[in-house]
């Protein structure tokens, strides 16, 4: 199976590496965003995100002429959808209009023969209500939920597995989960991966698929809020819990994740909800582990409301109006610029509230605080390091080479301890 023409919708920190790649593969490659200045950016041979060496691949591909970006979609031999999946409201009920969008948007398009993948995490029976969205907009096609292996038009799902700053090396490296709707579909979805990927394409159906990218990232959650409780716990028995984690780590049958500010990103924060939503009753400890994770930030706030006031009963001369609190890091994770679900963003626009005096933020990886943060100001190292209360967030390498700050500290990745 050939596919001369691949469609990438959605062009952010996943579909624009993926398309790169497959465009890399000397594979012309059609990106569609509704971010005009995306698409612009694209098309200059330059990139709207951050991710190592992506600028020179995707800079290269455009030169080349394999790689094109508009805002409409253009007929392809394959669709790949790569686009947000966020909550509805405040239930984390999972709200899946962008991939409908998305879906229609590329149904007028469609021609017998094409396969259509939903790159999107997504909740568990998405990619066949996805199905029925395209059958619905092109009536004179046939899909896999009715017609099977005879459908004119392949479907499957296959989730990312990517670490933020690893992307293009993992993209490549490891192994991918198809899940078709059926197995003819699963082998055309494999056929095109396998224009790329060196890691084992594994197939299963695609409700499985769907349900294996929210495992994993649950997995994670639950190993993660343990962390976090663990080091609640320490705090409040006065013990080193980067210590306690070390020394606990060396069991040869236990390996303990690193405490943090909760828990941030597109995939971890969010994807537990998914199955928390398909079976409320029966996610229990999925739940918790949430709860633990969302409740940390309100914690770190708790730890910079008593050094505030430990600053004030140490120094009497000291005015609340006078206290400066720096916090260092914002992204959801170190070295890179991605600020989605962030929980150093959550506890930061808290801290802006409660404190009274000058608010600064050390973020290396951006350029303007985000709208939230408007009572924030961004600033250096050198000078977010002047601060009374040094809040420290994200581990970035910047962070790391440093040296720690003067004033007191707030440490939640055990950078300064």
């Amino acid at each position: 199976m050939q596919f001369k023409t691949i469609s990438m919708i959605g062009l952010g920190y996943i579909g624009l590496p993926t398309a790169a790649v497959f465009a890399s593969r000397k594979i012309k490659v059609i990106g569609v965003d509704v971010n005009q200045n995306a698409v612009d950016t694209i098309n200059r041979g330059e990139i709207h995100i951050i991710e190592p060496d992506l600028d020179m691949v995707v800079h290269a591909a455009v030169v080349e002429g394999y790689l094109r970006a508009t805002t409409v979609p253009e007929p392809a031999d394959a669709f790949l959808i790569a686009v947000p999946t966020p909550f509805k409201g405040d239930n984390h009920d999972p709200d899946l209009r962008y991939i409908e969008s998305a879906s229609k948007s590329i149904a007028s398009v469609l021609k017998k023969g094409d396969l259509v993948i939903l790159e999107s995490t997504s909740p568990v029976g998405a990619t066949e209500q996805m199905a029925e969205w395209l059958a619905e907009a092109r009536p004179d096609l046939t899909f896999p939920q009715t017609h099977g292996e005879d459908s004119d038009i392949r479907v499957a799902h296959c989730p990312e597995r990517v670490l933020p700053g690893h992307v293009l090396r993992e993209l490549v490296q490891n192994d991918r989960v198809v899940g078709g709707m059926t197995p003819k579909c699963s082998a055309a979805a494999c056929a095109l991966y396998k224009t790329f990927v060196e890691g084992e394409c594994v197939v299963t159906n695609a409700r499985t698929a769907e349900m294996c990218k929210l495992t994993e990232n649950s997995f994670r959650d639950v190993n993660i809020a343990f962390a976090n409780e663990l080091s609640i716990i320490c705090d409040k028995l006065n013990i080193d819990v980067w210590e306690l984690v070390e020394l606990a780590n060396r069991h040869p049958r236990v390996n303990i994740l690193q405490p943090g500010p909760g828990v941030g990103g597109h995939c971890i924060a969010v994807d537990p909800w998914f199955i928390v939503s398909s079976a409320p009753e029966e996610a229990r400890l999925i739940t918790v582990a949430r709860q633990v994770n969302d409740n940390k930030p309100a914690w770190v706030v708790g730890k910079v409301v008593e050094a505030i006031n430990e600053i004030l009963l140490s120094d009497k001369c000291k005015k609340v109006e006078d206290i400066v609190i720096s916090c260092f890091g914002l992204a959801f994770k170190a070295n890179i610029d991605d600020l989605r679900e962030s929980p150093a963003v959550n506890i930061v626009k808290k801290i802006q509230l409660i404190n009274r005096g000058k608010t600064t933020v050390v973020e290396p990886n951006i350029s303007e605080l985000p709208g939230v943060l408007d009572q924030c100001e961004l600033v250096d190292i050198q000078e977010g390091a002047k601060a009374d209360v040094i809040v420290e967030l994200v581990d970035h390498n910047q962070f790391k080479v440093c040296g720690a700050p003067a004033g007191k500290i707030i440490s939640t990745r055990g950078l300064w301890r």
